[in-house]
């Protein structure tokens, strides 16, 4: 089991809604022009701080997503029968990044061919998924997906990838200790996720001709 209550409860204090790290609003809508994405890598204490360390990023924050119970708890996930992943949620300027530098990160920093699992995590709330936010979203990721299986039979990586690319439905908030929890005193350093080596290829390799001159103008 990847958690106690003693290392969940034994960190700093933090003012409600604040990023721990970025010091932004991680629970109210998005700025104008900004846009949000939403990722499931196992478990979201890593990723998420992989994601508020990149350039552009405004905020994040964690959460429950693709399950049968509204506004779900902690407990609710562990049981494995809310049908709920842990996600990250992004909120990014598209003048200073862009999704496809975040499926990139997204790709690279656990494997996606683990099905329900991600190391030693294990249980549906674990899978690989991607919850797209427009129809450029989500042609963007499924492109990346198939970019992305072949890296990894570059790299001798022959499981096929069981990453999920889904409509976002709603993002429940997490409770407020699992927020930007790896950043706070007394947190246990703990992340699942098992990167597989691959790079993401170029985008100019796997872009769709209709975006090409779009994202490889801004990369």
């Amino acid at each position: 089991m990847r958690r106690t209550l003693t290392s969940l409860f034994a960190m700093g204090s933090q003012t409600p809604g604040v990023h721990y790290v970025l010091k932004t609003p991680y629970d109210k809508p998005a700025p104008e022009g900004f846009e949000t994405a939403y990722f499931a890598t196992g478990c979201f204490w890593g990723p998420e701080k992989k994601f508020w360390d990149q350039p552009g990023v405004h905020t994040t924050a964690v959460g429950y997503q693709g399950g049968t119970v509204d506004n779900p708890s902690y407990d609710n996930i562990c049981s494995g029968k809310s049908g709920h992943s842990e996600s990250v949620k992004v909120v990014f300027d598209p003048k200073e990044t862009n999704y496809v530098n975040l499926l990139k990160v997204f790709w690279e920093c656990h494997d996606p061919t683990q099905g329900n699992r991600q190391g030693n995590d294990v249980g549906s709330q674990y899978r690989s998924e991607i919850f797209t936010t427009s129809d450029e979203q989500q042609t963007l990721a499924e492109a990346s997906k198939q970019a992305y299986q072949k890296a990894l039979q570059l790299v001798g990586r022959t499981n096929p990838i069981t990453t999920k690319v889904t409509p976002a439905p709603t993002f429940w908030l997490a409770e407020e200790y699992h927020q930007q929890y790896l950043s706070k005193p007394g947190s246990r350093q703990y992340c699942s996720a098992q990167p597989t080596g691959a790079r993401m290829p170029d985008p100019s390799q796997w872009l769709p001709k209709e975006l090409l001159a779009k994202y490889t103008a801004a990369l």
